[in-house]
């Protein structure tokens, strides 16, 4: 009896050591946004390197998180000024004008601002298309059409003087079109020499002008390729000023474009903005550079690429009110996560082994 005494108090005594462990882990709600692969729903839960941080940290701190999903960057900072989240994580780039209205905690990823274009095409292709505009097919179009009329206007000169164009209107105007295109190339044929007064001072006229036509076209297929050298050669910020550059609505990167004169397109969320660069509506996107490198690995493999430049380093942080008594408890369960290594695996989960030596 005393030994099944013992069993029972025992039992009990764990049963209300658990209690008290659950009624002291503290609830935390924490907003946040969906920013591939640091904040996402993968199967209806909560996924992604911030949020998986931050599961350790609560582990470390015997907290209890639940989320707060909003649809924009600005509503989940917005929900940590009003009261309505104990806190924000994503991809949060910890600004001095942030630090003005809330806390941060110590950075927990080293970002920075890259650029993404579309993929380079091969050498055949990116030529082709860049000769094969609108404009050039107008041009070639109006060539034909003025070498056509030309030479039916030489039929009705020479239709009387010379064999060549002694024929009917409707059989005179592929040999009349045809006439007219070698006088032009190639300074016409000896033999059909036009014999007419207005015959010789038309195509005199002819001869003079093609000079003029042939060094426009010329012209415009030269700038073509000069155009397209240029588009697939970015080398500084400054390259992409003309061109349309995407981002998002209110981000760091947008601040960053308008500080340099390029203005903009900006979206309200990553998928619209990712779907205009695949519509082919943008001529690249500047943005934060791993969330970029998670759409190139994962979604758009094939059709983009990544500069490996970063044009301004900036850290994400974890953001709290003002004041928070809970930033020094984060920051220690953060120092702790990196120093068991938890920190590393997580980057190589979510990034692989190539970012941890970066």
């Amino acid at each position: 009896m005393r030994a099944l005494f013992t069993i029972l108090v025992t039992i009990l005594a764990a049963s209300f050591a658990s209690a008290t462990v659950a009624q002291d882990r503290e609830s935390l709600t924490i907003s946040t946004v969906t920013r591939a692969p640091f904040s996402m729903e993968i199967d209806g839960q909560d996924a992604g390197f911030s949020i998986d941080l931050l599961a350790a940290v609560a582990t470390e701190l015997n907290l209890d998180i639940s989320y707060l999903r909003k649809d924009s960057f600005a509503e989940m900072l917005e929900a940590v000024q009003a009261g309505e989240a104990d806190g924000a994580i994503a991809n949060i780039s910890i600004t001095a004008e942030r630090e003005r209205v809330m806390d941060f905690t110590q950075p927990i990823f080293d970002s920075g601002i890259q650029v993404m274009m579309p993929s380079g095409e091969s050498g055949a292709s990116a030529v082709l298309g860049a000769i094969f505009t609108r404009q050039i097919a107008l041009s070639i179009l109006g060539a034909l059409v003025l070498l056509f009329g030309g030479g039916m206007l030489m039929w009705l000169f020479e239709r009387r003087h010379q064999e060549y164009f002694d024929r009917t209107a409707k059989d005179a105007g592929f040999p009349a079109f045809w006439w007219a295109l070698n006088l032009v190339v190639n300074g016409g044929f000896e033999e059909r020499v036009p014999q007419s007064r207005g015959g010789r001072f038309f195509a005199v006229i002819l001869v003079v002008s093609s000079l003029f036509i042939v060094s426009i076209f010329v012209a415009q297929i030269t700038a073509a390729l000069t155009v397209n050298a240029i588009q697939s050669n970015i080398e500084s910020i400054s390259d992409l000023e003309g061109r349309k550059v995407g981002t998002i609505t209110g981000s760091t990167s947008a601040a960053f474009l308008d500080q340099r004169g390029i203005g903009p397109i900006a979206f309200d969320n990553l998928d619209a903005l990712f779907a205009g660069f695949e519509a082919g509506d943008l001529d690249a996107v500047a943005f934060d550079g791993p969330i970029l490198a998670y759409y190139v690995r994962e979604g758009g493999q094939g059709q983009a690429e990544l500069l490996e430049r970063i044009y301004r380093p900036e850290n994400y942080g974890m953001a709290f009110p003002t004041g928070s008594e809970l930033r020094e408890d984060v920051d220690q369960a953060m120092l702790r996560l990196r120093e068991d290594g938890t920190y590393e695996q997580l980057l190589i989960k979510w990034f692989g082994p190539a970012y941890v030596r970066r």
